[in-house]
């Protein structure tokens, strides 16, 4: 072999070598440790990261994934990529919800808040939150919300559904007094955010919700708040891992 060609081979060889190594530092860095929790489930925790449970469960070589235990560390591939990309700021709000925010008959100065809570349960879906109100906790007017973001367990990660309290443009009934509700918009994620935060999806789903509500409504991003913020009765909603500081540095940056 003449020198010539051994310099391309060499030259080769380390070309490979880099990408290999560049590979792998990718795959590390998109890849973060979650501490499994008493009470969590393989297919809990997938769903948490947009993940299948099968995917889960092959990156960490689990045989039989139902057996996980408390202080057990998984991988979760691409979870730091995943939460830290977010849509552009242009991204836009799917047509049937904007359709639904544009056409309410919104009053001047109707809505001066915008409160943020969680279920405190990971399965939920518009239908059931409105039989347990209306059911168990006697409202007249069912779910007491006006907007519902899934988790993917129940509704599909991410997904805003419109209640009819904003269709109607009915007080909410989301707050311990009738003067708060009167003025406050309730957004609720599906999720129990004490045991884990939410998914990305929904965050980012709440991100496009609230500029387009904010501009509908004229609501300034200091009275964006969580329910823990606003409410005069304490709670622990939208619970400890709700990602409050994150969440104030996107209000700080928020416009009308």
């Amino acid at each position: 072999m003449n020198a010539a060609r051994r310099g391309v081979v060499v030259q080769g060889g380390w070309i490979v070598i880099l990408w290999l190594m560049h590979l792998a530092l990718y795959t590390a860095l998109a890849e973060t440790i979650y501490t499994v929790k008493k009470g969590d489930t393989i297919s809990g925790i997938a769903q948490r990261y947009g993940l299948s449970a099968r995917t889960l469960a092959d990156r960490n070589g689990l045989s039989r994934p139902q057996h996980i235990y408390p202080g057990q560390n998984l991988r979760i591939p691409g979870s730091i990529v995943s939460q830290t990309t977010t849509a552009p700021k242009s991204a836009n709000l799917p047509t049937a919800v904007q359709t639904a925010i544009n056409t309410a008959k919104v009053r001047s100065g109707r809505w001066r808040h915008i409160v943020i809570h969680h279920s405190a349960i990971d399965t939920g879906t518009v239908q059931g939150m409105d039989r347990y109100h209306r059911e168990v906790r006697h409202m007249e007017n069912g779910l007491a919300y006006h907007f519902v973001i899934g988790n993917g367990s129940g509704m599909r990660n991410g997904e805003i559904a419109v209640g009819h309290r904003w269709k109607q443009q009915l007080d909410g009934g989301h707050l311990a007094t009738e003067s708060l509700n009167h003025v406050a918009i309730g957004i609720c994620l599906v999720g129990n955010f004490d045991k884990h935060p939410p998914s990305p999806s929904q965050m980012e789903s709440l991100r496009i919700l609230i500029r387009a509500l904010m501009k509908r409504c004229s609501i300034s991003a200091t009275n964006v708040k969580t329910h823990q913020q606003i409410n005069p009765v304490h709670t622990r909603c939208p619970g400890s891992k709700f990602p409050i500081k994150t969440f104030a540095n996107f209000l700080s940056r928020a416009t009308l």
